[in-house]
């Protein structure tokens, strides 16, 4: 599959909710969440006011002219956050998409982004029963923390 990872535009951000919502890992047999789910203050420091921020980053994969994909990273008090001056990561793919190595590629692209501005390092939230946690642990994000549920991961750039 032929894809294109790029910065994502202005007037693509409030594309960020719908990658926010797919972002929410639904365990196999479990009923998924209202859509609504994505305005709680929780999930809203993902996306509220994204680029405000000069440690606001995103990319965005494009199939066929389609984004179907988004990784952004800012420097917040979410679920993966380490420390004030680390961004912390999300990520997501719609799931016809996964699978073509589209999510490594992204995952890669904001890697070298973060280092080319001088950050040490990224974390992250992953809840452990999700598949991706095996490929953040593949790319080298190593496990800093854990609780019952879910790994924080960093990657040191």
């Amino acid at each position: 599959m032929e894809y294109t990872i790029r910065e994502i535009q202005k007037q693509e951000y409030p594309l960020l909710d719908n990658f926010l919502y797919e972002a929410i890992f639904v365990p196999e047999g479990i009923e998924p969440p209202p859509k609504t789910i994505i305005t709680s203050p929780e999930l809203q420091v993902y996306v509220e006011r994204f680029e405000e921020s000069k440690d606001d980053w995103g990319l965005v994969a494009e199939v066929d002219g389609k984004i179907v994909g988004a990784v952004w990273v800012r420097i917040m008090n979410d679920y993966g956050h380490i420390d004030d001056e680390t961004p912390s990561l999300a990520i997501s793919l719609y799931k016809e998409y996964r699978g073509f190595g589209i999510g490594t590629a992204m995952m890669k692209e904001i890697l070298t982004l973060l280092k080319s501005h001088g950050y040490s390092r990224v974390s992250l939230s992953v809840q452990k029963a999700n598949y991706a946690a095996k490929m953040y642990l593949k790319i080298g994000f190593e496990i800093v923390r854990e609780n019952e549920e879910e790994y924080i991961m960093v990657y040191y750039l």
